[in-house]
């Protein structure tokens, strides 16, 4: 797939994969061997139906095609672009053990694009029961499609004012363009799908309220982790320190880019630092980068092998000048008049293999100060406490995530699946979580009535 050159992209937020061209898609599924036991589907956390779609490719049927994918995925422009199918569908590729995976992903996006402009035909026989869904990300947008197609009133709340949950505020512009997620969302709409904004569930409304006011059957949370993970060191209140979050949601969300037709500016100023390894991290550091940031460099306590981003994020990193500054690792921020100006970084080495399969980083006490104009602090995310703090009878763990069986709650009739359940993780796996809940859900509903 060809790129948007590195010397362009960093002064715009324009897509930097371009897509397949209709030759490549097709020279690309020639190569399917459709197995018998295909190992991509079950690789699928929503299985995808992977040498089906392809075959249609073959045919040079799109429309058939994009007709396979939708009945497990409704997101296939989307998945197609953020999921991780190195590890996923094309890590399990039977090609890939001797030479290249089949590109599962580039062609996914390219029938998933080819689809956007059609609604499917999808015939739904109302059972005039009613569910509710908190957030409108993954997790959330695949449950409603599952519970929609089985009959069910679906009506979507989302905090914030507008709809995509981490796929609007998170992932930037350059990755996924926000005008997908939109026509994505909308053929959800045409089924019958209800979208309610600006509804924080446990202050506009609480979960009591969704059953007795409501009416509602059954609810799902999947309101994701959007709570940034604090480093809790001196300093980190200064100015100029931002969380991931925060920063990306300025920027994707509020448009802080596109100053002063939108009235959120950001200032990140020419030396920036980025802490952490993970997608969001490089999303961040590429994101400063568009913004005008002459020096980006990455800090991380661990090597360039222990990286927990994907190859592709961190190829179009490097390309586009961030710089890697490994085995370092925040001590301190120092500033001026509580504005920072420096980060100070402990060496670390690498000791034995913790639980992850990562070599453990161990401080050396040997310290190096940085200049900096601003730091963005990336190393993870738990769930927002205001739900699990305003509904008393949840149960949550001790990092606030969500506790279930088989997807149910500590409430009857409430289920939960996606980051808020599992700690952030990915698109794919959080849609996965939506659809099968939507199994769980339906079966309580039912025998509740019978």
């Amino acid at each position: 797939m060809h790129n948007q050159s590195p010397s362009k992209r960093i002064h715009n937020f324009d897509e930097v994969p371009l897509g397949y061209t209709k030759d490549q898609a097709l020279l690309e599924a020639s190569r399917c061997l459709d197995c018998k036991n295909p190992l991509c589907v079950p690789a699928c956390p929503v299985a995808v139906q992977i040498p089906e779609f392809i075959k249609a490719i073959k045919e040079e049927d799109m429309e058939k095609g994009y007709k396979i994918i939708y009945q497990d995925n409704v997101l296939p422009s989307i998945c197609g672009r953020v999921c991780p199918q190195e590890k996923q569908c094309e890590g399990a590729c039977i090609l890939g053990k001797k030479h290249s995976p089949i590109a599962i992903g580039a062609l996914e996006r390219y029938v998933g694009d080819f689809g956007l402009s059609s609604q499917q035909e999808i015939t739904i026989t109302d059972n005039h029961q009613k569910i509710a869904i908190v957030g409108s990300g993954p997790a959330g947008l695949s449950n409603a499609y599952s519970m929609r197609k089985l009959g069910y009133n679906v009506t979507i709340y989302e905090a914030l004012h507008d709809f995509g949950g981490v796929l609007q505020y998170g992932i930037p512009e350059f990755r996924l363009p926000k005008a997908i997620v939109k026509q994505e969302i909308d053929k959800l709409k045409t089924l019958g799908v209800h979208f309610e904004k600006n509804s924080v569930i446990g202050k506009t409304i609480t979960i009591d309220q969704l059953f007795n006011e409501k009416d509602n059957q059954a609810i799902f949370i999947g309101s994701g982790a959007g709570l940034p993970r604090a480093l809790n060191v001196p300093g980190e209140n200064f100015s100029g320190v931002y969380y991931a979050n925060e920063f990306l949601t300025r920027v994707n969300l509020m448009k802080s880019n596109d100053f002063p037709h939108h009235t959120t500016p950001i200032k990140v100023g020419n030396n920036v630092a980025v802490i952490g390894g993970g997608n969001v991290a490089m999303d961040a550091a590429r994101t400063a980068k568009r913004l005008g940031a002459k020096n980006v460099f990455i800090l991380y306590r661990r090597d360039m092998t222990s990286l927990p981003a994907r190859k592709e994020e961190i190829s179009h990193a490097e390309e586009e000048g961030i710089d890697f500054r490994l085995l370092l690792n925040p001590v301190a921020f120092k500033g001026n008049n509580y504005i920072v100006n420096q980060v100070v970084c402990e060496t670390m080495k690498l000791g034995e293999k913790d639980a992850s399969g990562r070599h453990r980083p161990i401080g050396t006490k040997t310290y190096q100060t940085i200049d900096i104009d601003s730091a963005i602090v990336s190393i993870g995310q738990s769930p927002n406490p205001i739900l699990s703090r305003t509904t008393k009878q949840l149960e949550t763990d001790q990092w606030g995530r969500i506790v279930t069986h088989d997807y149910q709650t500590s409430i009857p009739g409430v289920f939960a699946g996606g980051d808020v359940v599992s700690g952030a993780a990915t698109v794919i796996l959080a849609m996965g979580a939506g659809k099968d809940a939507s199994i769980y859900m339906n079966q309580y509903i039912q025998e509740k009535r019978s």
